[in-house]
């Protein structure tokens, strides 16, 4: 039984309403907007769990309390998630005492990390204790690398860099593919684990503000990880995914093949960056240019003084600029190797229409090694797997991030295998 679990059987006798099924919250600190579900957690089909949410409420962030989808003021951050807690427990008339947060932002490194170990006696079946040995190997080198990197892109040395969490993408014994490898045996044991990075100081800030919310974090967790994961397996097919998480102040890929995934990159430039260019471009203030924006966009009343080509052309200028740092980010995760011919979309940035339009056009794909030109299409709530919304709020693309979350909230603790509970053990050394 996992820790979710025990947690919700404890709880259901206590916190949560009489005869309704216990809660969780989902917190997902963005940029421009403090997003928080309520859902409770019920039985679902084939003996397990699914997220139903009841509560949703949302805070604006002021232009100071985020940069890059780092917090950059606490107290602020804790007031605004306050307040949309607030109004999502009223809703959803219950206060969940456990929690999920997500991490973001251009110093947070997600990377899928390979490594061959050959073992002492081919003969001996593998034990739990081994494999795990094993894993913290593979974990400390990874977080070596992941130290080196944020070092050199930061500017500063001796950064402290904390694990956020794992999970195990490929495992096999001597060339042969196993799920779980306890009680094989093979010389060769070949592991392929994502790990997600983030600096202390930033990890340290989302943990305080879970803290002074009251919650009792189930984990942090990288969002472009949760929302590679959000969809059924059926539907993601062999072939797999590149997602695009636009945010407010950064856009999130993540690389999914054959089911696992095999990377995560983190560009800072999101919404506000599209905004900065209208204000700039009219000389505005931020606020009446992010309206603007919003009325180009989906067609609302312009006012006389701003002509609506030249409006709509910036955005598209600007959003070469954001496909340009994107088209980077896919390359370095493509490693050379053949990227799957389907991307999809989502978060509140990516509702606006030209960030579509130069994912569609014709040229830079050509420059990564793609078989043919990628399908782009979005993501929508209903896509997120194990969640359903009973409030009907939850209706675009930036609703699928935090949805994401609450789907990865529910399987987080509840998987039980040997490789996910030697995971588990990595995470929380390197915590240390």
């Amino acid at each position: 039984m996992g820790t979710l679990q025990r947690l919700l059987d404890r709880l259901a006798g206590g916190r949560a309403p009489a005869g309704g099924p216990p809660a969780l919250v989902a917190l997902d600190i963005g940029t421009e907007v403090a997003k928080v579900l309520v859902a409770s957690v019920e039985p679902g089909p084939a003996g397990g769990l699914i997220g139903v949410v009841r509560g949703v409420g949302r805070e604006a962030q002021g232009l100071a309390h985020m940069q890059s989808g780092t917090v950059s003021d606490i107290d602020a951050v804790v007031e605004n998630c306050r307040r949309a807690l607030e109004t999502a427990e009223e809703m959803a008339g219950r206060r969940p005492a456990v929690g999920v947060v997500g991490i973001a932002g251009e110093l947070v490194k997600g990377t899928t990390s390979a490594g061959t170990v050959r073992r002492a006696d081919a003969h001996r079946p593998l034990d739990e204790e081994e494999f795990a040995r094993i894993v913290a190997d593979v974990q400390a080198s990874a977080l070596t690398d992941a130290e080196q990197r944020i070092a050199w892109e930061s500017g500063l040395e001796r950064l402290d860099v904390r694990l956020v969490h794992a999970a195990v993408v490929e495992i096999k014994i001597d060339g042969y593919a196993v799920s779980n490898p306890i009680g094989f045996t093979g010389s060769h044991l070949e592991l392929s684990v994502f790990n997600a990075f983030a600096p202390m100081v930033h990890l340290g800030a989302l943990q305080s503000v879970a803290s002074r919310l009251g919650l009792d974090l189930l984990g942090v967790i990288a969002e472009p990880y949760a929302v590679a994961n959000c969809l059924d397996v059926g539907e993601m097919g062999e072939s797999g995914a590149i997602f695009i998480d636009v945010g407010g102040g950064t856009t999130d890929v993540a690389l999914v093949r054959q089911g696992g995934i095999g990377g995560t990159k983190m560009l800072a430039l999101g919404g506000r960056a599209f905004t900065r260019g209208v204000a700039e471009r009219f000389n505005l203030s931020f606020g009446r240019a992010e309206a603007l924006k919003v009325a180009a966009s989906f067609g609302g009343e312009l006012p006389e003084v701003v002509d609506r080509d030249a409006l709509t052309g910036g955005l598209r200028e600007d959003a070469q600029v954001w496909l340009a740092g994107v088209e980077l980010m896919i390359g370095d995760l493509a490693a050379g190797e053949l990227l799957p011919a389907r991307v999809l979309l989502c978060g509140g940035g990516a509702q606006l229409p030209q960030i579509s339009e130069v994912l569609e056009g014709e040229d830079w794909w050509r420059r990564l090694p793609f078989s043919r030109q990628p399908g782009v299409s979005a993501l929508a709530p209903p896509d997120v797997q194990g969640v359903t919304d009973a409030t009907d709020l939850l209706t675009t693309r930036q609703d699928v991030t935090p949805m994401a979350l609450v789907h990865q909230a529910i399987i987080i603790d509840a998987i039980t295998s040997p490789p996910q509970r030697a995971m588990r053990r990595a995470v929380k050394s390197l915590r240390l």
